[in-house]
């Protein structure tokens, strides 16, 4: 058995590809289209995975974007997805000046959680051990739900 991909549907491709791309710095390897399913499949790679993901070696997360308006709500019981990143204060940073909220803040250096604009919750892990615990994070509150 091999994992293949995640599969999140988004209300928005300009968004959400701002989001998982511009934001959190995955890169689109493929994009299928259906005229007759109408929809459309965007398969992104994290930054590190991306010559694996276009050689079918490295999972992907599969954004789909179906043609007809759909209200999503409650994840359909999905529950997160997770990326190990390498500095974790600085994303988090990073995500925080462009306008993304650290649900779960890196309190501990280790982990953050955040959700997409479809609400979709995203685990972010520190690669290694635990960054030292520093401010503003470690007296950071969570803020809604992660």
């Amino acid at each position: 058995m091999q994992y293949l991909h995640t599969m999140v549907r988004i209300s928005n491709v300009q968004e959400s590809l701002d989001f998982y791309c511009g934001k959190l710095g995955m890169v689109e390897v493929r994009r299928t289209e259906s005229e007759a399913g109408r929809y459309t499949n965007i398969f992104l790679s994290a930054s590190d995975d991306v010559e694996s993901a276009k050689a079918g070696w490295a999972p992907t997360l599969e954004l789909t974007f179906n043609w007809d308006p759909e209200e999503y709500s409650g994840g359909r019981n999905f529950g997160h997805l997770a990326y190990q990143v390498d500095n974790i204060y600085e994303l988090c940073q990073s995500l925080q000046e462009s306008g993304v909220v650290i649900n779960r803040p890196p309190k501990e250096g280790r982990m953050a959680f955040i959700r997409s604009p479809d609400g979709v919750s995203i685990e972010l892990l520190q690669k290694g051990e635990a960054l030292e615990i520093k401010e503003p994070w470690a007296s950071m509150g969570n803020t809604g739900v992660w």
